[in-house]
């Protein structure tokens, strides 16, 4: 069950950021022009290519793999894993993760390398860890502790990617999971830590749901009207929301968060994970899966990266991960890269 759990995470975040690239930062009003439907993918002929939320993923799961949770271990992996990300040159990275990454090619350790920032990046990575340890909270929380101050040593950062974590972990048992239960598993996970603004804000999103709000209408009453910036507070409560009110229906959930608009390829992704933790990959619409067009991380690769996770999770063991082509990441950048730049000269033409 784990198994289905773990590549169910994978892939949704893979396929949730996919979809969400072409729409990011895009107002509400522009991004329903350019695109009247959100059916498939819009990057290249009805194809998708993943950006750095999937990345980050990857990442990750390859360091819980190394490590089997072993902290000392698993930051060390992770933190060569940013070095070698950096030097096949990914397009659209974060400032902070820049600065923290570079940081770490300087010679930094992964415990100091981390910038003040309480940007979203670390809840990219998270919901593996609350899938696989989540049963655990101490260890979830140091895992996640490691995970995010690598490159945000914000508290707000890893108080957003603990709840993606707690998220991603309930929905993996495979039942519906109550707002208010969510709610009150995440007050006793911040127990004695100065979290109080972020529980207001979850709390909100549980009485949205009450409510029957939309999390576009959520989103909006926290004055998200221009859209989901990449802010951790901004970024996780309507993902929440939208998680709880499509458990069992990742296609409406996809649609649902990018027309949201903003940081749509992280919203997507993380909300993605989330619910594909919760249906396995064949919760996740076949066109959507098989229009995925990646290499060298390809659907296949993750899958693999996946089950291999799955088995150091049974087995407690560490593994040697599935590597990538280092060649072949620097040719796949370069695609992706070419075909951004014509994504962004499209968005000067009309209509407006």
């Amino acid at each position: 069950m784990k198994k289905r759990s773990i590549i169910g995470c994978l892939l949704g975040t893979a396929v949730g950021d996919a979809l969400g690239l072409c729409f990011e930062n895009l107002s509400k009003k522009r991004q329903r022009r350019l695109f009247s439907d959100i059916d498939g993918y819009h990057f290249f002929f009805g194809k998708g290519m993943v950006s750095d939320d999937t990345e980050h993923a990857c990442m990750l799961a390859q360091a819980l793999i190394f490590s089997a949770g072993e902290p000392e271990a698993f930051i060390r992996k992770l933190s060569w894993n940013f070095r070698f990300w950096l030097m096949g040159l990914p397009p659209g990275i974060g400032s902070a993760t820049l600065r923290s990454v570079l940081k770490l090619c300087l010679g930094f350790s992964g415990k100091n390398s981390g910038v003040f920032s309480a940007g979203n990046g670390p809840a990219m990575r998270s919901p593996l860890i609350g899938v696989c340890y989540g049963h655990d909270s101490d260890k979830m929380r140091t895992l996640i502790r490691c995970s995010t101050w690598i490159t945000h040593t914000d508290p707000k950062a890893e108080f957003g990617a603990s709840a993606v974590a707690l998220a991603a972990y309930m929905a993996s048992q495979q039942g519906d999971v109550s707002p208010r239960a969510y709610f009150e598993q995440l007050q006793k996970l911040f127990v004695g830590e100065p979290a109080e603004e972020f529980l207001e804000l979850i709390n909100r999103a549980v009485v949205s749901i009450e409510e029957k709000q939309t999390t576009e209408v959520f989103a909006e009453s926290l004055g998200l009207t221009k859209g989901i910036s990449g802010y951790m507070y901004h970024t996780i409560p309507p993902v929440i929301h939208c998680w709880l009110r499509h458990q069992n229906n990742f296609e409406a959930a996809m649609k649902e968060i990018i027309r949201c608009g903003g940081d749509t390829d992280t919203t997507s992704a993380i909300a993605g994970a989330i619910i594909g933790s919760r249906t396995g990959p064949e919760g996740i619409p076949r066109d959507w899966l098989c229009n995925l067009r990646e290499w060298p991380r390809t659907k296949e690769w993750m899958k693999t990266l996946g089950k291999q996770l799955a088995d150091v999770c049974e087995s407690g063991s560490p593994q040697s991960p599935v590597s990538l082509l280092f060649l072949g990441v620097i040719l796949r950048n370069t695609v992706f890269l070419t075909i951004l730049v014509f994504h962004v000269l499209r968005r000067m033409l009309p209509p407006y």
